[in-house]
């Protein structure tokens, strides 16, 4: 999984948001999920130290035609966006066939990946479906990337970089900031950049909900955390848009101050491979969309629950604020660039 915060909504394909946030339109206005989070499988070839979800257990996970049958319903509900992650789902072989139906029914996808899978007939596939693509890397140090992330797969990684050179679509890498990586996020960026990436940087979090477990390794001085990001501002190294702004979020929310309204189970929903649905993946789910229609899912919400974990500020998750940021932000959200 590519975990903490994730990929950025793709805010610099201007054109492919404003299409896909007018289809939404009635959900904006009442405040209805547009934003679909998406484990396409509960499997994982890594080891990472954040992580705590029930992977590589031998749960079920929906076949593509269950799949298809259920977005093609969220569509009709005015779901626009999906945030497709596992696991790690380049290890579903059926993803390409996935990521196709996904399209055709309409929506604009992301692709959250820990990048040790790409192979080029799959960038070329994605790319031909205008896939957006998240690939989390959080160092360039082979030791310290083994440390992380449990497995010595960074050669991998970079491998798979190579064959996104020429990609054409939004594309994203994705950082997060612990205590053994702080001095290498920088480098992270300028390595993105030169690359052709969008650097997202978050920071690391634990015991949020049933999300995040405790690393000691990992954890960090909330301190130490901001001047990560202070930096980054400082010296310029993020793109303008919705990306800075992202970074001054996580600076709020490192001092302990209070951020905006959190999206779960308003703007979006977290769904697991089962077909189980949630407010998002730090809180339990309600109901499965294999029996039940999203619309009495979400009655079955608990409200106060999401609200409680919103006011304590507990985290910061792309996925879980992202639609109410560009709606609170929509001139960073126009800036934000296409690619580097």
């Amino acid at each position: 999984m590519v975990s903490a915060d994730q990929a950025a909504l793709s805010v610099g394909d201007r054109p492919s948001l404003g299409r896909a946030l007018l289809g939404g339109l009635t959900n904006l206005l009442l405040r209805h999920p547009l934003l679909a989070v998406f484990q396409v499988n509960l499997r994982c070839n890594s080891a990472c130290g954040y992580c705590n979800l029930p992977l590589n257990v031998g749960r079920y996970e929906m076949t593509r035609a269950e799949i298809r049958r259920v977005f093609t319903d969220l569509y009709r509900d005015g779901l626009r966006f999906v945030f497709l992650q596992g696991g790690e789902p380049l290890l579903r072989r059926d993803l390409p066939e996935i990521l196709e139906d996904l399209v055709r029914i309409g929506f604009q996808v992301t692709v959250i990946t820990n990048g040790t899978k790409l192979t080029a007939d799959m960038v070329r596939r994605f790319d031909d479906l205008s896939i957006s693509l998240s690939i989390s890397l959080d160092t360039l140090n082979r030791a310290r990337y083994l440390q992380i992330r449990g497995v010595d797969q960074l050669p991998h990684v970079l491998a798979g970089l190579d064959l996104l050179q020429q990609y054409g679509s939004p594309k994203f890498l994705t950082c997060i900031v612990s205590d053994v990586n702080r001095e290498d996020v920088q480098d992270i960026v300028r390595f993105a950049r030169e690359r052709g990436f969008l650097p997202v940087v978050g920071a690391y979090h634990w015991d949020v909900g049933l999300y995040g477990k405790q690393d000691p390794a990992l954890m960090y001085e909330r301190r130490q955390a901001r001047v990560v990001f202070e930096r980054l501002l400082a010296d310029d190294l993020l793109p303008s848009g919705y990306l800075r702004q992202y970074a001054k979020d996580n600076i709020t929310w490192l001092q302990g101050g209070r951020l905006e309204a959190c999206d779960a189970g308003r703007y979006s929903i977290a769904i697991d491979a089962s077909g189980n649905v949630s407010p998002c993946l730090s809180l339990p789910n309600a109901g499965n969309l294999l029996r039940s229609p999203l619309s009495e899912i979400l009655r079955c919400f608990n409200r106060q629950e999401i609200q409680s974990c919103s006011d304590r500020s507990a985290c910061n998750r792309l996925d879980g604020r992202v639609i109410g940021s560009v709606l609170r932000h929509p001139i960073a959200a126009w800036r934000t660039p296409i690619s580097r």
